[in-house]
């Protein structure tokens, strides 16, 4: 049996009243997107297990859930910060060019200069264009602990090898 790969998309907040319901930070690109991808996995003590959506609503500018077999505070708030993941096979297949955040973190950029600037330890959306964070390896040349690319295809980002695990940037490391 082929191994399920699952896609990080998202995490639960904070509880929301004393009825089991969570808040929900999505990494969709639109944030009700993610209760289009189904089933959900927590991962809990470092496993993914699948659960059952019972309901979701907008409550005050946020996404607010309630998990089936989550019916109190108490139970509610041991879900708080646990990454929501979907299995890969359930995402819309993307255009060239275009990349799931799971498949960027993770990777080592290196400059046009051929400098190992680091790995993509998380992404950030800033409105204009998503935002690479490349935390350096201690012995950076640099001095840098973390550097933010913006991740703009073409312009700066030359090339992107998500089997190889590489991306390519035309970026100055002392940036």
């Amino acid at each position: 049996m082929e191994q399920q790969r699952i896609g990080i998309v998202g995490k639960l907040g904070s509880t929301y009243g004393i009825r089991g319901w969570l808040r929900v930070y999505s990494s969709t690109e639109q944030a009700e997107s993610i209760f289009d991808y189904q089933p959900w996995f927590l991962k809990i003590k470092g496993k993914w297990q699948p659960t059952e959506l019972e309901s979701w609503k907008h409550h005050n500018h946020e996404l607010i859930v309630k998990l089936k077999q989550v019916n109190d505070r108490e139970t509610a708030q041991t879900l708080t910060n646990v990454e929501i993941g979907v299995d890969l096979s359930v995402l819309p297949i993307l255009e060239d060019g275009d990349y799931y955040w799971h498949d960027l973190i993770g990777c080592e950029v290196i400059n046009q200069q051929g400098y190992v600037m680091g790995k993509v330890s998380e992404m950030m959306e800033t409105g204009s264009n998503d935002v690479l964070v490349v935390r350096a390896s201690s012995k950076d040349a640099f001095g840098k602990q973390e550097r933010l690319i913006p991740f703009l295809y073409g312009q700066v980002v030359k090339r992107v090898d998500p089997s190889a695990k590489i991306i390519e940037v035309d970026w100055d490391a002392g940036f």
